[in-house]
């Protein structure tokens, strides 16, 4: 029997009469990393904040780490909001320890555990610096640190990619695999698609609602795959042998694979003489099935660095 880390049934919350989350369901497996995708606006940030018990659902119910009562299991929690904020002024030690003592770990114990945790990060020469000096990669990567410097059982990170370079993602990637390495839970909203399908067991993707709730490979699998064709002669009378939904891009064909698959396509070209140049078949990407489930407008957005 699968342990989940954290159950959600039917929630709900309004505000000012609009359900900006309508009936949300979610099982994340103990040990995963579990994401939640959707645009902005789609009610990330408020499931997880009902999930944690910052407020409460309208209709529903919430078990975090077996508790109904999210804020009874708040000790074994690390929470990287959306919003980030530390003291200014406060080095990058004091910073991490000062949130371990949020969580009841004595403060000298908390201080001890931020070096460790600084050097790991390859950050311990930037511990006694000012948080307002650090770069905002550095300093995002501090705040990770204090949300895990307690040993949560439970990881919830809102947008933790958000506003990072290539760099400082794939580190944080990184810290990421080594939390779920040493036993603990991720949760993480984003809306940046590619970290969810390089790092995600399993994905629930909203807007309001949940229009998709399991593996990345099953939401690849939704949508067919796709042949990408490109041809020496220019269109001409064998442009009937491709499908009717075949469109030319950047001089290359693009068309969903048949059922019948791709080789009467392939013999239709080669008797009328269209000198295939290039071939290829391709799975459907996350985005992909993203774009599909959310609606195009939505998803133009969600084409962050990743």
């Amino acid at each position: 029997m699968t342990e989940f880390a954290v159950e959600a049934r039917g929630l709900v919350k309004l505000y000012g009469g609009v359900r900006v989350v309508d009936g949300v369901d979610l099982a994340v497996p103990a040990g995963s990393i579990f994401g939640i995708l959707g645009p902005n606006g789609a009610g990330k940030t408020t499931t997880l904040r009902m999930l944690l018990g910052i407020i409460d659902p309208d209709g529903g119910e919430r078990i975090v780490l077996g508790e109904r009562d999210p804020l009874r299991a708040a000790a074994h929690v690390g929470y990287l909001p959306e919003e980030r904020g530390l003291y200014p002024g406060m080095n990058a030690r004091e910073a991490i320890a000062f949130l371990g003592a949020l969580r009841g770990l004595p403060l000298a114990e908390a201080r001890r555990r931020a070096v460790g945790l600084l050097e790991e990060a390859g950050l311990g020469a930037a511990m006694n610096r000012p948080i307002r000096t650090l770069s905002k990669g550095m300093a995002q990567k501090v705040q990770l640190l204090g949300t895990i410097v307690h040993q949560p059982r439970l990881i919830i990170l809102d947008e933790p990619f958000s506003g990072l370079d290539a760099l400082n993602q794939e580190q944080l990637e990184q810290m990421i695999r080594r939390q779920v390495a040493g036993g603990a839970t991720v949760l993480f909203s984003t809306h940046v698609i590619a970290h969810a399908e390089r790092l995600c067991e399993r994905i629930a993707i909203i807007k309001s609602s949940i229009r998709f709730n399991g593996t990345v490979a099953e939401a690849r699998g939704r949508l067919a795959q796709r042949v990408r064709l490109r041809t020496r002669a220019a269109e001409g009378q064998w442009r009937s042998a491709l499908p009717p939904d075949a469109t030319l891009r950047n001089g290359e064909w693009s068309f969903a694979l048949p059922s019948g698959g791709v080789e009467p396509i392939l013999k239709a070209l080669v008797e009328a003489h269209a000198g295939i140049e290039a071939l290829s078949i391709e799975r459907p990407s996350l985005h992909d099935a993203f774009v599909d489930l959310v609606g195009g407008d939505d998803a133009g957005q969600d084409e962050e660095a990743a």
